[in-house]
């Protein structure tokens, strides 16, 4: 006998036997061999390569209470963690206290006081907004990883940039979520990472080599510059850059070790030079230790165009 074929919508990810049911699918056709039992009530299609919301989508949809959050909201997020939390893959769910407590295999409850504006829904998936999501890391990292966070959440490029982007939120709504929880656990080191968050910082690693220069007391980069040449055309997008020095540094990350981004980084180099500029590369060996290469490196380069500290 051939089995029944799903509706297209359970088959893109987990589905609760709830949400099943809304869909007509018999109980009996959910017990087939072609469908893994992740959890009570929850479902895979065996072989499924889902991830992020997809994959997460039936824990909040088995109740009308059930939130993502934490760790498993700022993977949704896309939020860069440190390694030390990359490990925890538990799925994290919360419900407002006066609910129950989220009891389930692999399930990290939480009974969490949530604003309505704190829950949003993003690919199916109920789950704390970008903001709270990131007040909420501030009680499982450490300062730095959190300013991290919050670049990640607030960067946006403009159509100057050839792939504009735009913020999950802004450093106003970061501010804003820290001001409605002044006791919450965690927020000391929330107010702290506001004074440091900026707009324009693509990757961690971009942002952890702007705090070692501000922690080494050298004059903070600006972010987002486009450099135009003669004519007002775009020519270089730097990841950081001194302006009165004339100065962009330049992270380099795992992808820049192929043949052909390599080639690609030395036009680059000598299009900066072209324009004036000095142009720093900077690894993630650069970044590393409690004395890290980078900030040798940005130094050398300030002082070879007339910087001196003050």
């Amino acid at each position: 006998m051939r089995r029944k074929s799903l509706p297209e919508h359970l088959t893109t990810g987990s589905f609760s036997v709830r949400a099943s049911d809304k869909a007509g699918v018999t109980r009996s056709r959910t017990r087939a061999v072609d469908l893994v039992l992740v959890s009570r009530g929850i479902r895979v299609p065996v072989g499924s390569d889902a991830a992020g919301a997809s994959a997460l989508r039936a824990y909040t949809d088995l109740d009308d209470a059930s939130i993502l959050v934490s760790l498993s909201a700022a993977r949704v997020w896309g939020i860069p963690l440190p390694i030390k939390r990359r490990g925890d893959w538990r799925i994290h769910i919360a419900r407002r206290r006066g609910f129950s407590f989220p009891r389930r295999v692999n399930v990290a409850g939480h009974l969490l006081t949530l604003l309505p504006e704190e829950v949003v829904e993003y690919d199916g998936v109920r789950l704390t907004s970008p903001a709270r999501t990131w007040l909420d890391l501030a009680t499982l990292l450490t300062l730095e990883d959190l300013v991290a966070a919050g670049d990640h959440l607030v960067c946006s490029h403009g159509p100057g940039f050839p792939v504009p982007r735009e913020a999950l939120c802004s450093i106003a709504e970061l501010a804003g979520i820290v001001g409605r929880h002044p006791g919450m656990r965690g927020v000391r080191t929330a107010r702290a990472a506001l004074e440091l968050i900026r707009v324009g910082a693509d990757s961690a690693p971009e942002s952890l080599m702007r705090l070692a220069l501000i922690d080494a007391n050298l004059p903070e980069p600006v972010l987002n510059h486009v450099i135009r040449n003669h004519f007002g055309q775009a020519v270089l997008w730097p990841d950081a850059a001194y302006l009165e020095y004339r100065i962009s540094l330049q992270y380099d990350g795992e992808h820049h070790g192929g043949a052909e981004q390599h080639l690609r980084d030395i036009e680059r180099q000598e299009r900066s030079l072209a324009q004036g500029w000095l142009e720093v590369r900077i690894s993630k060996h650069d970044l590393e230790g409690e004395r890290p290469a980078v900030v040798h490196k940005v130094r050398r380069a300030l002082q070879s165009r007339g910087w001196a500290p003050r």
